[in-house]
């Protein structure tokens, strides 16, 4: 592979100013293995604990949990993973480069279903966060305002400033956990408690399994955003390893706390959970071991705020061009966090019900988006692509592309009658007991299919530098 410049180390001086823009070669920096601490600080959140609760919620064993839980998550995060390459490679956030797949304005879709998804995180993640500070302060619903300022005062700052306080974060929540962890294993398992969830049962191991790889295959949206600073040249192996290492530790950690807790405790409530196990230790820890959660939600919810933000700007310019200036990002991050702090305060007290649903829909309107997304990258372009047509939204990928909308939307179609919602169940799903396949459906009718209709599309797109030379790079 052909390379024509190196990235600099000096990261970025004060307040970032790029946004959908291209990152230039002189201004990459960072190392592959800062994905690592990245992303499991995004992982270890109480989202994530909430996972490991719905395999024993359905009588599930903590075993078989286990077993459906790390194999769920193993499975969405490398689909996460694969997108890391292109943000190296292209210079560019990861939903902007949907365009080459869907066209300036058919990208819209997907791009507003990562909004939703966005700002229905942060929501979930400042209740939390406001449920964790409440067992040592009052202030009820003013937290969540609290929070989110913070939050958004990070993603201004921007992207260097969220790689620092993640991975900082990070530092802290592995030993609070460890100390945790061994406190849950002693006093349960070791011990001897008597589970209240020891049972096997196909339906909640594939709907634990579903529920596991979902939430992980839910980060790809998020990946290129935090990893286009990355010299070009960055070792794509090591680049998806510790992007994978990272999502799948972090994730995969607080899920197992939460099945181990679900297993024991009868509808466990998160915060309520984790601050009686901690008061095993000694009384006090419990409040440390919840107000311990909070670096990482909002750090993570200003990762969100960023990304809608992105995302947003790009909906926008596929409608009318903006100047990626500071100014923009900065009216970008206020109108996402008004938002997310408004549907925040009016969330009904029963979250959880709400965050199942919310994952389930996640599930079902992103799947179809990274088959595409992650077939046209590895198998149909082979990581060919004009950067310039890209952020151009009258470029060469047009206004609407028939192929990855297509095939999206096949995607989508097909898993209907594998559905399995709170107000909505599809027949297949009935006929098979509850078990929710949708997934793995919506990953092959999609995939698959644009891989058929784009046989005849060659890679010939030059891929165009800011400075306008041209050349290609082939990503595998």
């Amino acid at each position: 592979m052909a390379r024509t410049g190196t990235g600099g180390q000096q990261g970025i001086s004060g307040v970032e100013r790029r946004s959908i823009d291209y990152i230039p070669l002189n201004e990459r920096h960072g190392k592959a293995w800062e994905q690592g601490p990245f992303w499991m600080t995004g992982g270890m959140v109480l989202p994530s604990l909430l996972i490991g609760f719905i395999g024993p919620s359905l009588g599930l064993g903590l075993g078989w949990t286990l077993l459906a839980l790390i194999a769920g998550m193993a499975f969405g995060t490398l689909f996460m993973a694969l997108h890391a390459n292109q943000g190296p490679l292209l210079g560019l956030p990861q939903m902007i480069q949907s365009r080459a797949q869907f066209g300036a304005r058919g990208a819209m879709f997907p791009m507003l279903m990562a909004v939703f998804i966005y700002i229905g995180y942060n929501v979930f993640y400042f209740i939390l966060c406001g449920d964790a500070v409440s067992v040592v302060l009052p202030g009820g619903k003013v937290w969540y305002i609290v929070f989110s300022v913070i939050a958004l005062v990070i993603a201004i700052v921007g992207h260097d400033l969220l790689h620092t306080f993640q991975r900082w974060s990070s530092y802290f929540i592995i030993v609070v956990f460890a100390i945790l962890t061994v406190v849950m294993i002693v006093h349960y398992p070791v011990h001897g408690a008597h589970p209240v969830a020891s049972g096997w049962s196909f339906k909640a191991f594939l709907v634990q399994f579903a529920a596991a790889g979902g939430y992980q295959i839910s980060y790809a949206i998020y990946v290129s955003d935090y990893t286009r600073y990355l010299p070009e040249e960055t070792p794509q192996r090591k680049l998806i390893g510790w992007t994978f290492v990272g999502a799948m530790v972090g994730a995969g950690w607080m899920g197992c706390l939460g099945a181990l807790i679900g297993a024991y405790i009868k509808e466990p409530d998160a915060i309520s959970a984790l601050h009686q196990v901690g008061d095993y230790l000694f009384p006090g820890f419990g409040a440390i071991i919840a107000l311990s959660t909070i670096p990482a939600m909002v750090g993570t919810s200003g990762v969100n705020a960023y990304g809608a933000m992105l995302t947003g700007a790009t909906i926008v310019d596929g409608i009318r061009h903006v100047q990626p200036t500071l100014r923009m990002r900065i009216v970008g991050l206020l109108v996402v966090s008004v938002i997310g702090t408004v549907l925040t305060l009016v969330m009904p007290a029963d979250y959880l019900n709400a965050f199942n649903t919310f994952l389930g829909i996640m599930v079902y309107l992103l799947v179809p988006w990274t088959a595409v997304n992650l077939v046209d990258f590895y198998l149909v372009r082979r990581g060919h692509y004009s950067v310039d047509d890209i952020v151009n939204p009258r470029g060469a990928y047009g206004q609407w592309s028939w192929r990855g909308l297509t095939a999206y939307f096949a995607g989508f179609i097909a898993m209907i009658p594998f559905f399995s919602l709170s107000f909505y169940v599809g027949p297949v799903t009935k006929a098979l007991g509850g078990a929710d396949f949708s997934f793995v459906v919506g990953l092959l009718v999609a995939g698959v299919l644009y891989l058929l209709i784009c046989r005849n599309l060659r890679a010939t797109e030059s891929y165009q530098r800011g400075s306008g030379a041209e050349r290609q790079v082939v990503a595998l």
